[in-house]
């Protein structure tokens, strides 16, 4: 018997399986992946907006999506071939958070399975899809709720790990929990920077920009930012507005005249932002970068300063500095972390990242900051900075450190940023999506004494 005759995969529903195989066979980051694939194979307008959501909006609900297509297909998920599961996952959530009619979007993702695993794929992607949608999400959810403990259900309606919520709930009043897993999962506004001495916001706002809420390098645009001539000439990037905002922090108190350090300088953002701020006040700034590819990426960030304002980038270990102890009046130490401050941007990172990592990272973390301290003159300013609201990335971390040294006093983050006194969480700051409308940045600023 002749197989059916098959309609050709729409572009966009091919392109959304094609990242969404990128991220979880091969570990990709969505956005990157998302953002390349829309270039090289020229999708624009609608089908890139739609091959977006699907995407994103797969990635964020992927665990949510995992156990509703275990319980319509009575099997577990390791049954499925792993490029099957891709498939139906990018169905279920046309058919349960799209307003895409089911026979469409059942159909298409038939053919799509069709011209991408085979033929012989193509029935069972059939049925479990439409097994899928014989609910709405909301009866999924109290389906696959029932019985469950309060932070298991809110997890799941979520989309977030239980160890996650755990973490979150740690550091929030719990009337703010579901607030807060909830802001993970909209999708945030470009936010750009000008390189200060390069641009100005005005500039930006000239050009259809709308200022930032709580920077005062910050703009918010819709569109690409490559359509942006400064965005192209390097005078202005991409960067989110909480990241901004702790590294103005390093600047707004008092240190002595001397040279400034960025310990942990890749991908580059707040490098370009310190490089600026540095130039303004005569000070030259040192870029430290392990991988070689991130320090070239921090080096194309700061290419549109003059060569003499351009910070020195330096491929080299931080925890084993090549430096003097004391050499530096200000230093940024923005130490590798789990990234969970972040998960609106990177989705996919919550189902990618453990609680294990944590622990593997906190010791890196510590002796960061031990180095950023013992790098910093007296009367020198360290920021110890993380895109995490985790406590064993934060408040931990600056604790222990402290507490195997003498000389170092804790600079309240509501006398460095009073414009920000309202996200101080003690001494420290912790920036919230669903507060400030930011990343979950956390900053501590210290002082040698």
């Amino acid at each position: 018997m002749a197989p059916p005759k098959r309609r050709k995969p729409d572009r966009a529903r091919r392109l959304a399986f094609d990242v969404l195989r990128a991220v979880n066979a091969d570990g990709a980051y969505a956005n990157l992946a998302l953002a390349s694939l829309l270039t090289s194979r020229g999708l624009t307008g609608r089908d890139a907006a739609f091959a977006t959501e699907l995407v994103a909006g797969t990635c964020r609900r992927q665990g949510t999506y995992d156990e509703v297509i275990a319980a319509a297909a009575g099997r577990p998920l390791s049954s499925f071939q792993p490029a099957v599961l891709d498939l139906l996952r990018l169905g279920a959530h046309q058919v349960l958070s799209m307003r895409v009619p089911v026979p469409a979007a059942v159909a298409a993702m038939v053919d799509l399975a069709a011209a991408t695993v085979g033929e012989r794929v193509t029935g069972v992607t059939n049925a479990v899809l439409r097994r899928v949608a014989a609910h709405d999400l909301d009866a999924w959810l109290e389906q696959l709720g029932a019985g469950r403990e309060p932070l298991d259900v809110l997890a799941l309606q979520t989309s977030h790990p239980r160890w996650v919520v755990d973490a979150f709930a740690d550091a929030l009043p719990a009337a703010e929990l579901p607030n807060a897993l909830e802001a993970d999962n909209d999708s945030p506004e470009v936010t750009l920077v000008v390189r200060p001495g390069l641009a100005e916001v005005a500039e930006l706002v000239d050009a259809g920009a709308h200022a930032g809420f709580l920077s005062p390098y910050a703009a918010r645009w819709s569109g690409p930012p490559a359509g942006l001539p400064a965005v192209r000439e390097g005078r202005v990037g991409v960067q989110d507005e909480g990241s901004q905002l702790v590294a103005w922090g390093l600047t707004r108190a008092d240190a002595p005249a001397g040279p400034w350090l960025d310990l942990c300088a890749g991908p580059g953002g707040k490098t370009a932002l310190l490089a600026g701020l540095a130039a303004l006040v005569g000070e030259p700034l040192v870029a430290v970068e392990p991988s070689a590819h991130r320090a070239e990426l921090v080096a194309a960030g700061v290419r549109a300063y003059p060569a003499d304002q351009r910070p020195s980038v330096l491929q080299a270990d931080g925890t084993r500095p090549s430096w003097r102890p004391g050499s530096f009046a200000r230093v940024l130490a923005d130490v590798p972390c789990t990234g969970l401050g972040a998960l609106r941007r990177r989705p996919e990172s919550r189902w990618r990242r453990t609680a294990a990592d944590v622990e593997q990272l906190h010791p890196l973390q510590t002796a960061l900051l031990g180095s950023a301290l013992d790098a910093a003159a007296p009367g020198g300013l360290v920021g110890y900075v993380t895109c995490s609201p985790h406590r064993r990335e934060t408040v931990d971390v600056v604790e222990e450190v402290l507490a195997g040294r003498d000389g170092v006093v804790v600079v309240p983050a509501a006398e460095v940023l009073p414009e920000l006194a309202g996200a101080a969480s003690g001494d420290y700051l912790q920036l919230w999506p669903h507060r400030h409308g930011t990343d979950a940045m956390f900053a501590a600023y210290l002082r040698r004494t």
